[in-house]
């Protein structure tokens, strides 16, 4: 852990959104600064992202560590208003009334000597992404339950077991949503004896209906998984935890983690009907924390894209993103990987995009399924990898193979691009994507024509605080 540096933080342009705890807002109108709001635009923006890596004078050690924080953008097609919370966590709560950090993290120790560590239990961020259920929202994080959230006020319920997670049945960051059926998948990994890797099916209430559990060999991290039609595809990357450290609090569990490319890549396919595995195939070594989308083809083959990395640096850049400080440089391109579903073994793979990209996504109508576009966040070209965070958002067309650019500004940091359908017209979408004009510190919102990503954004918003560079969200247009 590492005192603030304030010289540091001038030097950055992006670093000023995260060097300070980002301030909660109530329900407040936005201001239109250019453009008009689009008529079928209606429903919520959600983002969730670290809010706080800091308590007092000192920073977490990772990223991933920050307090979960929720962005909600309620656009009515005349007008918008937004409003930011935190999760109320128990352990966001218990570290707010001392004004300390108290507990473990992804990769960050427990305060204090060696012996005061023991048995300090690991916060529940709840920072990593959400999914809005009819009657709920849920805030979404990699080792432990949901949060239930108001949809509306984004009043924190509490922890949610979904009627069927046991206690230590982890609930993962990155469901996926059938678009005909409304049914969700997710996953979640429980170490022990044996590392188990738990399948779960939902219903559209995310009340969970199935759930299947199959062996790992070691401590993998597993951050996504895919669906393409009938089944449900998990790559697992040789990173493994060393896991007696990490739980005795002599390492993080980061820093627990260790590329061992002799490993291979695993691929598992699921049947997501019964929730039985079809194959189990191996590939050459790569990492990704994400996937696009994937779908069927005719011949029974799967493709799907992701973004991929030739080792494990990525970690130590995003550890360093926590210190305002970054210098490793960690690329990932966005590729599309052909494998057979009964073997499990890779057909083909194929480089789409050589340039550092990450958060790809599509429309969350083709989840699944044959897709045209995925959208995606890009690192400016001419700026040098590693010392800058992603500055750009692009659309990807495989029919034309063309990569189209939104025009961003200098620093001008645009999170994740979020696919959202007009209202009124079907064929109609917009780009939604929460910019940090590091110019103006200030937030916006940018809408974009998802036909003329290349061009001025339909409106922008001004926002009434400043929202730190985060992770994921989603589009709920409600009922």
């Amino acid at each position: 852990m590492k005192s603030i540096s304030k010289p540091e933080i001038r030097e950055k342009s992006w670093a000023r959104a995260i060097a300070t705890p980002a301030q909660e807002f109530p329900l407040t109108p936005l201001k239109i600064i250019a453009g008009n709001l689009p008529p079928g635009l209606r429903g919520t923006l959600y983002r969730n992202g670290p809010g706080r890596l800091t308590r007092g004078e000192t920073r977490v050690g990772h990223w991933f560590d920050g307090d979960g924080a929720i962005l909600g953008v309620h656009f009515t097609g005349t007008d918008s208003r937004a409003l930011y919370r935190y999760v109320q966590t128990a352990g966001y709560q218990a570290e707010e009334a001392e004004d300390r950090l108290q507990f473990a993290g992804y990769g960050t120790l427990p305060p204090g000597p060696l012996w005061k560590r023991f048995g300090k239990g690991v916060k529940n961020a709840a920072n990593t992404s959400v999914i809005a259920l009819p009657d709920k929202l849920l805030a979404l994080w990699e080792g432990g339950h949901p949060h239930g959230l108001d949809l509306e006020t984004l009043e924190t319920f509490g922890l949610d077991n979904l009627e069927g997670l046991e206690r230590d049945w982890p609930y993962s960051a990155h469901p996926k949503r059938d678009p005909q059926t409304g049914e969700i998948y997710n996953f979640g990994v429980s170490p022990g004896k044996t590392t188990e890797l738990h399948v779960y099916r939902s219903n559209n209430r995310g009340q969970i209906q199935k759930q299947a559990a199959f062996d790992l060999e070691g401590m993998p991290l597993i951050h996504d998984f895919v669906m393409a039609g009938p089944y449900l595809i998990f790559v697992i990357p040789p990173v493994r935890m060393s896991l007696l450290p990490a739980l005795l609090h002599l390492k993080s569990f980061s820093d627990s983690l260790t590329w061992h490319p002799e490993l291979g890549t695993q691929i598992l396919v699921i049947d997501r009907s019964s929730l039985e595995l079809v194959s189990r195939g191996e590939a050459e070594p790569w990492y990704q924390w994400h996937f696009g989308n994937a779908s069927v083809n005719r011949s029974g083959e799967i493709s799907l894209d992701l973004v991929r990395y030739e080792d494990f640096q990525t970690n130590q850049y995003l550890k360093e993103f926590a210190t305002l400080e970054t210098e490793t440089a960690a690329k990932g391109t966005l590729c599309r990987v052909r494998l057979n579903p009964k073997t499990g073994k890779v057909i083909a793979t194929e480089t789409i995009i050589d340039r550092h990209c990450e958060f790809p996504s599509v429309d969350f109508r083709e989840v699944g399924q044959e897709w045209r576009y995925t959208y995606l966040s890009l690192h400016r070209e001419g700026v040098e990898l590693g010392r800058e965070p992603l500055g750009a958002i692009g659309r990807f067309d495989y029919q034309t193979g063309h990569l189209t650019e939104a025009p961003i500004p200098e620093n001008c940091y645009p999170s994740e691009p979020i696919y959202a359908p007009d209202g009124d017209r079907a064929e109609q979408g917009w780009v939604l994507t929460v910019v940090y004009d590091a110019n103006q510190h200030q937030s916006q919102v940018w809408i974009f024509d998802g036909d003329r990503l290349d061009e001025e954004p339909e409106c922008r918003l001004a926002l009434p605080g400043v929202i730190p560079l985060g992770f994921h969200g989603t589009w709920n247009a409600g009922s």
